[in-house]
């Protein structure tokens, strides 16, 4: 009788006695940059295309904006939901799922025939937006402890890299096709993600066995919808008008509804007590601002560069200030800050490996305040504004890059998903907050009745970002950063799955 075949071992866990290939490393964090690039790309994308949009489909302004609003609200109520179903029932699965329905919205959008159907089909892209937590998650599952803080700090600086990048080639891609093409590249990009993530990236045996939290998705996406509509439209409607008020107001009932609800459930979406803790705590403030800071320059940057120097003399009071480029130019104009981003995210990675995760937070958004500073006080011509911005976006690298690690540690292997996916919306809260708050700065400095704002509302609003950047340097010299330990929390039965692809 011959003897029966041994069963295979559980494969242990990277950094625990399973020397991983090299090469096999790289290929899955090169589908995760691919999958987290496609939507960074889209969240600016579309905004150079908003007046062809608008002509185009026969639409007004209000709607035309929701194509961008859409987008990010959709981002933001999936993201936390999406990264707790991956932690739940495997990050790669969700992933998969996450770009097949990316996928989806893209190529829906390239035909759609109104502005009603095209918002619908950017609500469905905008669940990609759950690709950072996930790629964080699997990032921690899957890489050995030495090479956690760079493959991180790479994935975080593709968020700053793809917004740069989006405006810049939007406007080359509109000016000589059509906005439709738009629609074409990121069904390209997330169909290579998803057959990347398909073949390179395995499936983590780590999870976290619990029963569907459906009641308290559904409240964290109402108390998220209720606050970015509220915040988005505020300008429009009117910041005192009985809709945006009842909005505020309704977001933060059902945020406290839905923070005493997950306290007293079993198995809660979100274990507030986590969220509550101090690393996590101070990071997910710090993220609020450093997103806050870094749009509320980003956003108005490329208005700047287009306005025309040299004013009619009945606007003369404006001040004397814009360069007069085209949204191509001004969209190159940027680009550099996205190349500083491509650099610094690793370099911060790098530097939290040896020194921790805190000094490249404290440090980043030290720059952000200081670039931005800069450019409030020098401005006087478009390579002066240009560089400013560089040392932002060496800033936002360095940030960006240790928020998820600073987390990461601070959770049980089992949270890594919702974890970052709760910074991931926080983080796009205070970008929303920090984009309108820009928005009504320059309004209020124009002329009544016009539209040009003045020189002083530019230069109020880069001081207002410099400020909030500064107020994120102090919370993040408040983290204490410390490794999650098993002590803490009973650690997960891990689930064997097949071995990895080479």
């Amino acid at each position: 009788m011959s003897t029966p075949a041994p069963a295979p071992a559980p494969r242990p866990r990277p950094g625990h006695g399973d020397p991983v290939p090299t090469q096999s490393l790289r290929l899955t964090l090169a589908g995760l940059i691919v999958a987290s690039g496609a939507y960074a790309l889209m969240q600016t994308f579309l905004i150079p295309a908003l007046g062809e949009l608008e002509r185009e489909l026969g639409t007004t302004t209000t709607w035309v904006t929701w194509t961008v609003t859409a987008y990010l609200l959709s981002g933001a109520v999936s993201t936390p939901i999406v990264g707790r179903l991956g932690d739940q029932y495997g990050k790669k699965r969700l992933m998969m799922i996450t770009l097949g329905v990316f996928l989806l919205g893209s190529v829906g959008a390239i035909f759609a025939p109104n502005v009603g159907v095209l918002i619908a089909f950017r609500v469905v892209q905008g669940v990609g937006g759950a690709s950072f937590p996930l790629s964080f998650a699997i990032i921690r599952d899957e890489f050995p402890p030495g090479r956690i803080p760079t493959a991180m700090g790479t994935v975080s600086a593709v968020l700053g890299v793809g917004g740069g990048v989006g405006i810049a080639l939007s406007g080359v891609i509109v000016d000589h096709l059509s906005w439709r093409w738009l629609f074409v590249v990121s069904a390209v990009l997330v169909a290579a993600a998803l057959v990347m993530v398909w073949r390179f990236v395995p499936e983590s045996p780590v999870r976290a066995p619990s029963r569907p939290d459906i009641t308290g998705a559904l409240l964290l996406s109402a108390g998220l919808v209720a606050l970015l509509l509220g915040v988005t439209e505020g300008e429009r409607w009117g910041w005192g008008s009985p809709a945006i008020v009842g909005l505020l107001a309704g977001s933060l009932a059902l945020f406290l509804v839905w923070g005493r609800y997950e306290l007293g459930v079993a198995d809660p979406m979100v274990d507030m007590r986590m969220l509550a803790r101090r690393p996590v705590l101070f990071t997910n403030i710090t993220a609020a601002l450093s997103g806050f800071a870094l749009y509320m320059t980003w956003v108005i940057l490329p208005g700047f560069f287009q306005l025309p120097r040299g004013l009619p003399d009945d606007l003369a009071a404006l001040g004397d200030y814009g360069f007069g480029t085209t949204v191509t130019v001004a969209g190159l104009w940027i680009l550099p800050t996205s190349a500083v981003i491509v650099v610094s995210g690793p370099v911060a990675g790098l530097i939290g490996r040896r020194y921790g995760s805190r000094p490249p937070l404290v440090a980043g958004m030290v720059l952000l305040a200081v670039g931005s500073a800069m450019i409030a006080l020098f401005h006087d011509t478009p390579l002066q504004v240009s560089a400013c911005f560089a040392i932002c976006g060496v800033g936002i690298g360095f940030s960006f890059a240790a928020m998820p690690r600073l987390v990461s540690d601070a959770v049980s292997p089992s949270e890594t998903g919702v974890a970052n996916g709760m910074n991931t919306v926080i983080r796009t809260v205070g970008g929303v907050v920090g984009a309108q708050v820009g928005a009504a700065v320059l309004t209020a400095s124009a002329v009544a009745g016009g539209s040009v704002p003045a020189e002083s509302g530019y230069v109020t609003a880069f001081w207002i970002g410099a400020a909030a950047a500064v107020a994120g340097a102090v919370t993040a010299a408040f983290v204490a950063p410390r490794r999650w330990v098993a002590h803490r929390a009973p650690a997960p039965v891990p689930r064997q799955v097949g071995a990895r692809r080479s």
